[in-house]
């Protein structure tokens, strides 16, 4: 009972190839530049360092969208067994439209800061603060929130 999964999030495959794609197309177009119209070699030098991070980062968000996330009773985590927080240690929620929040998402405060950590379209942490969203589904996010919002009621 403790380990049901109560609410998923899961990347569409439309939404996870748009964010991949666009940061590819980033990458392409940047070490295009580069190569193609050679400005000083300082910003040519700048130019090829932006795209391969571009490139790094449309890895890692290709690796992290294909997790999904799982809330349970006793802890948000990823499908792939990253523990993202307990739900004792959530301090509050902020869903509101001018929280510094994910897209399509919310913002966890947890009591105690955590390790950094980021996959790239899914989640990060930072300190206290954990973001949940990015390229996942609006609905799906909303209602991890709620369920969420709901279990830390229910807590207190």
């Amino acid at each position: 009972m403790e380990d049901e999964i109560l609410v998923t999030v899961q990347v569409s495959a439309p939404r996870r190839w748009l964010g991949v794609g666009m940061l590819l197309g980033l990458a392409g177009l940047v070490i295009y530049v580069a190569l193609s119209s050679p400005p000083a070699p300082q910003w040519q030098v700048f130019l090829l360092l932006t795209g391969a991070a571009a490139l790094w980062t449309a890895e890692r968000m290709r690796r992290a969208t294909g997790h999904r996330l799982e809330l349970t009773r006793t802890e948000l985590r990823a499908s792939d067994g990253t523990r993202i927080a307990a739900i004792d240690e959530i301090a509050g929620l902020d869903r509101g439209a001018f929280a510094f929040k994910p897209s399509n998402g919310f913002l966890i405060r947890t009591r105690a800061p955590g390790g950094r950590a980021w996959q790239p379209g899914v989640w990060w942490r930072f300190g206290r603060r954990i973001g949940i969203g990015g390229v996942t589904a609006p609905p799906q996010t909303k209602a991890m929130s709620e369920v969420l919002a709901a279990l830390l009621a229910e807590r207190a």
